[in-house]
């Protein structure tokens, strides 16, 4: 999406094709459900068919989602284990915004504790603080929290058809989100735990991944009802995740706010069509 020249902390200015995109979208009857991710040097944002990563020094990335059979995403849990997947497809498709060297770090994070299975308990422990630590400093480094703020206002100005007031400053939506995954983060320990507490079957070498994988999966069911449920006793279960995303973002700057929004118009633009 082209338009304008450098300019401001992250060289970004007003461009016209960008906020005819987001005009547009103020307008639409309905919009498709957007999700994202931030990094330290951009936002990504998501469609069930697009992805877009604007980056800070004003480049911008696009692609397709992939795309999961019709039938496996009507089957519970297994369509579930598929969503979590497609997510983090930006990042690890070869076309993707993940450096090599850091798809083999996330790649390395994600596996490790399957080839934990057989390990005694105290390198098992070794690994996995060794790993959770180099996870948190990886998503703490440079401007991410604050990007990540940035991404959940952008998505909410969508969700509110306020997305030219959101990029001139006028409106601020909520930095924020009920489907972020810190919420999904915050519901899949208790269950993880619960899994292993009162596992049924007989313990076995292969039970720590396979109560990974089914708590993986039961959490995702479980996340959705919650999204889709208009209870308050339901919501509840989210109020763990959006109080740990106080800790996990930080109130954006309209230039970072920008950045997410011209990844939003990139993914929307495709959508209209």
């Amino acid at each position: 999406m082209p338009g304008g020249r450098p300019g401001g902390d992250y060289g970004w200015v007003e461009r016209p094709p960008v906020l005819a995109v987001l005009d547009r979208a103020d307008r639409a009857a309905s919009l498709p459900r957007l999700g994202g991710m931030a990094r330290a040097d951009g936002v990504v944002i998501v469609s069930e068919r697009y992805w877009a990563f604007a980056g800070v020094d004003g480049t911008l990335r696009e692609g397709r989602m992939p795309a999961s059979p019709a039938a496996l995403r009507r089957v519970p849990l297994v369509r579930g284990l598929l969503r979590l997947s497609a997510s983090l497809s930006p990042l690890f498709r070869g076309t993707g915004v993940a450096r090599k060297r850091e798809r083999w770090f996330l790649a390395l994070a994600v596996l490790a504790p399957l080839g934990l299975v057989f390990a005694p308990d105290r390198v098992g422990l070794f690994v996995g603080l060794a790993v959770t630590g180099s996870l948190v400093l990886w998503l703490l480094r440079g401007r991410t929290l604050f990007l990540h703020g940035a991404e959940h206002r952008a998505i909410a100005a969508a969700e509110h058809r306020r997305l030219r007031d959101a990029w001139h400053g006028s409106a601020r939506p909520s930095r924020f989100s009920t489907r972020c995954g810190t919420n999904f983060a915050a519901l899949l320990l208790p269950v993880a735990t619960l899994g292993q507490r009162f596992w049924p079957l007989p313990t076995a070498a292969m039970t720590p991944l396979v109560v990974t994988v089914l708590s993986l999966a039961v959490t995702m069911e479980l996340w959705q009802l919650v999204q889709a449920s208009s209870h308050r006793a339901a919501r509840a279960f989210l109020l763990p995740g959006l109080a740990l995303q106080r800790v996990t973002t930080r109130e954006p700057r309209l230039d970072e706010t920008r950045v997410a929004l011209t990844a939003v118009a990139s993914v929307l633009q495709r959508e209209l069509g």
